[in-house]
């Protein structure tokens, strides 16, 4: 195979696909978010407050107790692990 067909996989396994194919699936899931996020009434300055405010709270603490590390790890959990299943289902779905 030439250096050519090499990088086009290469970027592919980087994106998870196809450049077209990984921006459709990512224009179609952020309307998806979008609308839900209308329905909850959240903003886009709603959301990058909240991780301002999260980001001020960890440079903060300190990392004082085990107790706080451990819920700070739960609280992260609780938003990646369901993300984590969702790409995997959609990397599925897209097979």
């Amino acid at each position: 195979m030439n250096d050519i067909g090499r990088r086009g996989t290469g970027v592919e396994r980087v994106l998870g696909g196809s450049p077209l194919g990984v921006l459709v699936r990512l224009v179609i899931l952020s309307f998806v978010v979008g609308v839900i996020l209308t329905v909850l009434d959240v903003n886009a300055g709603d959301v990058i407050r909240w991780f301002e405010d999260r980001l001020r709270y960890l440079s903060n603490l300190g990392l004082g107790t085990v107790e706080e590390v451990i819920s700070i790890l739960v609280l992260g959990a609780v938003i990646v692990v369901p993300i984590w299943l969702l790409m995997r289902v959609f990397k599925l779905i897209g097979k």
